[in-house]
């Protein structure tokens, strides 16, 4: 075993990579492991959690983030991993050599490490909270009065909803493989002992809509956890037996995998197909919290068909919703202050944003900046008689959504509204199946996208029709036309005329309808042209040697092509600079491997979610923006647009953009060759990217 440290000095044992290549395969010796790197990622986000700068809640609130975070890596990856395992049990990943079974025992190993910070990390911020008067007192600090005032919650709102179930472990037909507990729903359990001596578990299933905390009478502030009160009131609810070893536990299972939907002549319900089977998945972790409890561990482990690694105690609450509930929200002097994204300088209330666009491009850097141009841009397409149509694509949107608002407007107006919408857009599929139906009783023509394809592409085109001549108005970005996220996550909104630009997406439309091989003058769309032309774009930097420059911003890294492109690059001279939110298994660093290659990760208040791909120094730079990740998925499996970014000045502003990144001396930490992150001491002055761009100290 290998133990690598990490930047608090705490050892994670993640087991050790194979230092060569393997017989006739890949040089994994400047390569990681995707999960890990992933793992790190999460680290860094727990970090946040542990900084004293960060008011308090909000620390609270990163420590939700890393859970909910990590909920969603087992469904997702883990589950990927138990999937491969049992079809291809000695593959191997070309990054790391490993298995999948030999992945997931490490990424098990490399978890246990982070649970413990992550508790500990919860005890400090929930006593810091003592001194700002909010408070979960544990049963000995609470009152007579709290009892009863518990007792009473417990009788009225929380004993009528739960679900009960008395099971007789010893018996062979309750010890199976076929999960028989909801996915990261909360449960109380016990084991029951009658009066004969006979024993068996009782398990009450706690519904999602109960709050996740009680409020105390009299000091304002107080709370108790629901977890807590349904594991002390098991008396109250098996009453005819004498309780013994009680606990609270939750399970996660696999997620369905609709990005692998079956070929079907109809999308949508072969997506409601895989939904519904959401509750027969198999089950990947085990959570139980509090103290080791062998007994229950044993029996639920054989229930579920868990193997003692993928079992984890925690000590803080098992959801991610009640570990930041929504009762302490209303606590501003804990909080970040108050942002309120700002109208990008462009925008001119009273003229026409089509008027402002064709007269130059523009751009919106959300979410700094505010939607409102591109919601406004919509609306008066809606009623505007020159408009002939609207195409737009739609992956995650807000639950209220006033982009569907005005799609729907604009058809009962009677344009010719195109909607691509993408039903396997992972844990969004309800929402996007509401919004599909919705849209199309509206009038508008619903698409579900190419087959065996995933549409990731952020575009829309406004067509005008005038004496018979038609102009466009393309949008594209890097980020999903959610009014929610646009306000949490930092990304790119690029508006333009170019007529060139138009004709090639008014040609992706028309190819997500009916596909062809089609070709495109300016865009470069996945899975055809993408990586093919970031690969010559490489080659072009390869060719100036020393002289050449690329950066590139993203949120992961895993593309093996790629990832030996830009080996090449550095042996060659090429500086290269990557800005990576999460994964990166690429090491940088490596002596005639990597040696010319930075890789720096930000995690601060603000998601970062923009892709931005610059080739060349400032002068004579090659610069686009995507909705693609340097990942296999979105070079091979997806649908991507990467569009390129003509105006001189738009050029400037995102090159100030890359360059305040790369200054980033606060919430940047520094990728190192042994795959851990350390923070950036550079003696400089503080820079943090995030607040100088919410000051707009910059790109001005």
């Amino acid at each position: 075993m290998q133990t690598t440290r990490n930047v608090q000095g705490k050892s994670i044992k993640s087991g050790e990579p194979p230092k060569t290549a393997l017989p006739g395969g890949p040089d994994l010796t400047y390569t990681a492991n995707r999960e890990l790197s992933w793992l790190t990622f999460n680290q860094r986000i727990l970090e946040e959690a542990g900084d004293s700068r960060t008011p308090l809640l909000e620390r609270l609130k990163f420590i939700s983030i890393f859970t909910r975070n990590l909920d969603e890596f087992f469904m997702v990856r883990v589950g990927k991993l138990a999937a491969r395992e049992e079809a291809k049990p000695d593959a191997r990943d070309n990054k790391s050599g490993r298995t999948p079974g030999e992945q997931r025992k490490a990424v098990c190993r490399a978890v246990l490490p982070l649970l413990k910070k992550r508790d500990r990390l919860y005890r400090e911020i929930i006593r810091e909270l003592r001194a700002h008067d909010l408070a979960f007192p544990s049963s000995f600090e609470r009152s007579e009065k709290d009892d009863v005032s518990l007792n009473n919650d417990f009788k009225t709102f929380v004993e009528p909803r739960l679900v009960l179930s008395i099971l007789c472990p010893d018996e062979p037909e309750n010890r199976t493989t076929f999960p028989s507990f909801a996915g990261k729903t909360l449960y109380g359990a016990a084991f029951l002992q009658d009066k004969a001596g006979r024993r068996f578990l009782g398990v009450a299933a706690v519904p999602a809509g109960l709050p996740a905390v009680f409020p105390l009478p009299d000091a304002p502030g107080r709370y108790v956890r629901t977890e807590e009160l349904v594991s002390s009131h098991m008396e109250e609810l098996f009453p005819a037996y004498r309780i013994e070893n009680r606990a609270v536990f939750a399970v996660t299972h696999r997620a369905p995998l609709c990005g692998e939907a079956k070929e079907t002549e109809d999308s949508r319900n072969e997506i409601v197909r895989l939904l519904k089977t959401r509750a027969d998945q198999k089950a990947v972790r085990l959570e139980i919290g509090g103290k080791r409890n062998t007994e229950l561990e044993t029996v639920l482990r054989e229930m579920l068909g868990l193997s003692p690694e993928q079992v984890f105690y925690c000590r803080c609450p098992l959801l991610a919703e009640s570990i930041f509930p929504a009762a302490l929200h209303s606590r501003p002097t804990l909080t970040y202050p108050p942002f309120c994204p700002r109208e990008p300088s462009w925008f001119l209330k009273d003229r026409p944003v089509k008027q402002q666009v064709r007269q130059k491009d523009r751009l919106i850097f959300y979410p700094f900046e505010s939607m409102e141009p591109f919601l406004r841009l919509l609306k008066e397409s809606a009623s505007d008689p020159d408009v002939a149509s609207i195409q737009i694509t739609l992956y995650r949107l807000a639950p209220d959504s006033r982009v569907i608002r005005e799609l729907c407007l604009a058809a009962e107006n009677g344009k010719r509204v195109t909607v691509l919408v993408e039903l396997r857009a992972r844990f969004d599929e309800v929402n996007n199946l509401r919004w599909a139906e919705e849209l199309s009783r509206a009038g508008c023509r619903v698409l579900y996208g190419p087959k065996y394809l995933k549409c990731h592409a952020k575009l829309c085109l406004i067509t005008f029709r005038n004496r018979r001549k038609k102009r466009y108005i393309t949008q594209t970005g890097t980020g999903n036309y959610n009014e929610e996220t646009a306000a949490l996550y930092t990304d790119l909104c690029l508006f333009t005329a170019n007529r060139d630009i138009g004709r090639d997406a008014a040609r992706f439309f028309r190819n997500m309808e009916r596909p062809q091989n089609a070709s495109y003058r300016q865009l470069l769309v996945s899975p055809r042209s993408l990586k093919p032309a970031l690969l010559n774009l490489f080659d072009r930097e390869i060719r100036k040697g020393e002289r050449g420059l690329i950066r590139i911003k993203a949120n992961a890294l895993t593309e093996r092509e790629l990832i030996d492109k830009l080996s090449e690059a550095s042996n060659a001279g090429v500086k290269i600079h990557l800005f990576l939110r999460s994964i990166c298994c690429l090491r940088p660093g490596i002596p005639g491997k990597t040696a010319n290659i930075t890789v720096t990760g930000i995690v601060g208040r603000f998601l970062e979610h923009s892709r931005i791909y610059c080739f060349g120094p400032d002068e004579d730079c090659r610069l686009y923006l995507s909705s693609a990740d340097l990942m296999g998925r979105n070079m091979s499996r997806r649908v991507e647009v990467a569009c390129p970014v003509l105006d001189p000045d738009l050029k400037k502003n995102l090159l100030r953009l890359l360059t305040l990144l790369k200054n980033d001396n606060q919430k940047a930490r520094l990728l190192m060759p042994d795959g851990t992150y350390r923070k950036i001491e550079n003696g400089a002055p503080p820079v943090d990217s995030q607040e100088q761009l919410r000051n707009a100290l910059t790109l001005q």
